[in-house]
Formats: C-alpha cells, sequence, structure tokens
C-alpha cells in the first residue's frame, strides 16, 4: 500500500438544529444564530431539562422511499440525507472503482428511539408484536450500512462509536484510510437522533443537562453561568477524497484534512482526566501531523460543551497543546452554543465550521458568553464572528469513556 497520500474534502451535506443545508447551516454558525428551542419531539411536564436543539421541518421521503422510511431509526434517515447531499455535490461517485469507495461514519447511540419504541411493545402486548425490523433499525452500524448500499461503496463500510468523539473519529480514520492506500473516497461523518424520553431522563439523573428554560442562557460553553450541556441531534457528512484523484477530476476541494489524533484518558469513564493529558496530547499529535509551526494562525473549535469541568480541563489541554503564548493568541469557540451537543454527530458538525472558517476567513461566535470564567481566560470569540486569515483550524471532540479527538485541517 502507497502511504501518506494527501487528503481532500471535496463535499459536505448537513441536517442540523441551523437548517437542513450546508449552506443553510453555516450562514446561522457564522451569523450567531441560536437553534435551541423547547423539545417538540416528546412531552417534558416530568423533566427537569425541557430545551434542546432539534432538527426542523425535516422530511426524510426527500431522500428515502416509503419503504425505507418504515424500515429505518430516525438517526439513519438523518445520516443518509446528509450524506446524499454531499456525494451529490462531490459528484465522487463513479470516478473511483466501488472497491475503493467506502464509508466510515459515526454515532454516539445509534437507534435509541427504535429501542423505544419497540421495547414498550414488548412490555404491553408481548413478544410477537417486536418488530422483525428492530435489530437492523436500532444497530450503530446501520448508518454507515445504508449509505455504503445507496452509494454502491463496497470497500469497507463501518461506524465510530465513540460516544461524542463518534464524528471526528470517523472522519479521522477515514483520512488514515485513504493515506494509506485502502481506500481512494470516503463518505464520512456522524448522525445522532437521541432526543427520546430515555436519552433525556439519563443525561438529566447523571447531571450532565442544562436544566434553564431559556434558549439564550442554556447552552453557555466558557461562561461562569454554564450548567450542562444542551442536547441536539442532526447528521453532517464529508467526502473525503485524494487530492491528485481530486485535482484532475476537476473537483472543488473545501479543505485539506491533515492531521489527526486520537488518545484515551484511561482515567474515568465520564470525566476527563484533571491534567487533560489525553485531550492535549490528541493536538499536539494531529499538530505535529499537520506541520504546525509557530507561524500559523490557529483556529480552535473546542468541544466546549458547557459542562462546568469540561470547558476548565480544555482551556488547559489547548494551553498544553499550543504553549501559553500561542493559546492566547489562537481564536477559539464552540459552536454548541449554537447547535447544542449533537453527540455522535457533533465532531462532523464542527469540521464543517473549521473548513468554512478556514475558505472564509471568519471565525463563528461563542454566542451568550456574557459573565467570561477566570479559569477560561483564551480569546472564546464571544458573541460576534470575527474575521482572521486562518492557517490552521484544529476540532477537538473529548468523549465519554476517555476518548479524545482532534482533527487538523489547512486550505489548499
Amino acid at each position: 500500500m502507497s502511504e501518506n497520500r494527501r487528503v481532500v474534502v471535496t463535499g459536505m451535506g448537513a441536517v442540523t438544529p441551523l437548517g437542513n443545508t450546508v449552506g443553510d447551516t453555516w450562514a446561522g454558525l457564522k451569523s450567531g444564530r441560536n437553534g435551541i428551542a423547547p423539545i417538540t419531539h416528546f412531552d417534558t411536564t416530568s423533566y427537569k431539562a425541557k430545551l434542546a436543539a432539534e432538527v426542523k421541518d425535516f422530511d426524510p421521503r426527500e431522500y428515502l422511499d416509503v419503504n425505507d422510511v418504515l424500515r429505518t431509526d430516525r438517526y439513519t434517515q438523518l445520516a443518509v440525507a446528509a450524506a446524499w447531499q454531499a456525494a451529490e455535490e462531490s459528484d465522487v461517485q463513479g470516478t473511483v472503482e466501488p472497491e475503493r469507495f467506502a464509508v466510515f461514519f459515526g454515532t454516539g447511540i445509534g437507534g435509541i428511539g427504535t429501542f423505544e419504541r419497540e421495547y414498550a411493545k414488548l412490555m404491553e402486548k408481548g413478544p410477537r408484536r417486536v418488530s422483525p425490523l428492530f435489530i437492523p433499525m436500532m444497530i450503530a452500524n446501520m448508518a454507515a450500512g445504508m449509505i455504503a448500499l445507496r452509494h454502491d461503496c463496497r470497500g469497507s463500510a463501518m461506524p465510530a462509536v465513540t460516544a461524542c468523539a463518534s464524528g471526528s473519529n470517523a472522519i479521522g480514520e477515514a483520512m488514515r484510510m485513504i493515506r494509506h492506500g485502502y481506500a481512494d473516497a470516503v463518505i464520512t461523518g456522524g448522525a445522532e437522533a437521541s432526543i427520546s424520553p430515555s436519552g433525556v431522563a439519563g443525561f438529566i439523573n447523571m447531571q450532565a443537562l442544562s436544566t434553564s428554560q431559556d434558549a439564550d442562557a442554556a447552552s453557555l460553553p466558557f461562561d461562569r453561568r454554564r450548567g450542562g450541556f444542551v442536547i441536539g441531534e442532526g447528521a453532517v457528512a464529508l467526502i473525503l477524497e485524494e487530492y491528485e484523484h481530486a485535482r484532475v477530476r476537476g473537483a472543488r476541494i473545501y479543505g485539506e484534512v491533515c492531521g489527526y489524533g486520537s488518545t484515551c484518558d484511561a482515567y474515568h469513564i465520564t470525566a476527563p482526566h484533571p491534567e487533560a493529558r489525553g485531550g492535549a496530547r490528541a493536538m499536539t499529535d494531529a499538530m505535529a501531523e499537520a506541520g504546525y509551526t509557530e507561524k500559523d494562525t490557529v483556529y480552535v473549535n473546542a468541544h466546549g460543551t458547557g459542562t462546568p469541568m469540561n470547558d476548565v480541563i480544555e482551556t488547559a489541554a489547548i494551553k498544553k497543546a499550543l504553549g501559553e503564548k500561542a493559546a492566547g493568541e489562537a481564536y477559539v469557540s464552540s459552536t454548541k452554543s449554537m447547535t447544542g451537543h449533537m453527540l455522535g454527530a457533533a465532531g462532523a458538525l464542527e469540521a464543517l465550521a473549521c473548513l468554512f472558517a478556514l475558505n472564509e476567513g471568519l471565525v463563528p461566535p461563542t454566542i451568550n458568553l456574557l459573565e467570561p470564567d477566570e479559569a477560561c481566560d483564551l480569546n472564546y470569540v464571544p458573541n460576534t464572528a470575527v474575521k482572521a486569515d486562518i492557517t490552521l483550524a484544529l476540532s477537538n471532540s473529548l468523549g465519554f469513556g476517555g476518548h479524545n479527538a482532534c482533527l487538523a485541517f489547512r486550505k489548499v
């Protein structure tokens, strides 16, 4: 196998709380639009948390026939929609051999909505009433499988299931597949649809969710008022392609995936390591592969969930990785202030934000950052996007289980 081939992004698709296309999503991010609102997917009367970042006005029948809609969980439907948009824009299908076309798609939880519905049938009506499609609708690899089926991807078709790092791990592993010669193009990204009774209840009871009922005071990364994350949903897909192949066929190139770090804290099932050792090393690994120098102007799309512990420790990780001076000069923002935490889809959405920030020279803001925390003392681009000639964009994703991923992007 050939090694160290360059990997670029030639297409993107998005179904997010800010819009059901890439254009609408980026317009929302750079304008600081808040995608958080009261939950509509179920009755929250008895729930402490009542807000979420839901996908709005999504009709899966635009992307799937009626039979497939009935046979797929919402997370798969969102993934298929984003992948279809990305593949259509890239127009890569047919230019690579199917055996060299792969899928690596992330999700943190998979078909939790399907699980809830079928388990209710089991308890109320007995085992004979459980759908024969229960298992294929629920399992976390089905988004990857459906995407491969629709786009004739006969190479590897796998999920990344690393909690909140799933989307970033999927993109990073897809990059490695191309870099080391196992594929010429990969459909990658992440999807999640867990704004459900059990999903929300579980996060509430572990005290992870914000219980604010004010949409502008709920997802508050790096603000001293922060009290937890706001759950989100959606899907973002990227087409990764070997650079020379993309150049020869005249594809539009959004940017290069030029670095990837993947580590584990090996410390606790939910809490990050107090010295930020895993998060910092993921960043330094990605930066080293990307050829970082002190001359780079850096943008960090932070994991930035708005939980008390995460934001302080991630700030420390950024300082460790970049050094105090460079960290102070870097632009850092959390787009979760607008999209909520899309869990397994978060890293893919944030990769999109990095690529557009590089292309437009515009750093999306951290909205509703009104009361800075002394322990979070970097430039978090509060409330309004800023123009900056970025040369290197980093995207951090830190997941339960101690999973850490960092992606590095440059303009081509």
